[in-house]
């Protein structure tokens, strides 16, 4: 069972983390020169601001706080997301409810995007690079030579 957890704390929390660590009786002594060995009963104990940015146990610790808030900025189905204020945006960059041509959702539907893939079939027809020995055709010439080398051993030069 582990009897301690290191915990390294966040640079700006080392001296308050020093100073909580020898009020305790016994003292949390250190692991490292920068890290602590609390003691598990302990640890459930501590102040969440001086473990805030630490890391515990080689994993950065995450307060119950940051969780909660995590589970706020997850989208579940048919709720709609909370609203981005424009601070969290970068400069000159345009948020997302502002792009132009929203609402036009009917004339967009009408216009096939420039980057549109052909159908599958289109696709097949496409390829440019047939095999000499056998019917199959390569969409690269990387391709077609792979495939001699490793399907046609018999027939290569």
């Amino acid at each position: 069972m582990l009897t301690t957890i290191r915990v390294r704390p966040a640079a700006g929390a080392r001296r308050a983390f020093a100073r909580w660590a020898i009020e305790q009786t016994p003292k949390v002594r250190t692991a490292s020169h920068a890290e602590f060995a609390v003691p598990a009963d302990l640890f459930t104990h501590m102040p969440e601001d001086l473990l805030v940015g630490s890391m515990v146990d080689g994993h950065r610790y995450r307060s119950p706080a940051e969780d909660a808030d995590q589970q706020e900025r997850t989208g579940v189905p048919g709720v709609p997301l909370p609203v981005v204020p424009s601070g969290a945006y970068p400069p000159g960059s345009v948020p997302l409810d502002e792009h132009p041509g929203d609402g036009d959702d009917d004339q967009a539907a009408d216009t096939e995007p420039a980057t549109a893939v052909p159908p599958v079939d289109e696709q097949h027809d496409a390829a440019q690079f047939a095999c000499d020995i056998c019917p199959r055709t390569f969409d690269t010439e990387r391709g077609r030579n792979t495939h001699r080398r490793q399907a046609h051993t018999e027939e290569a030069p």
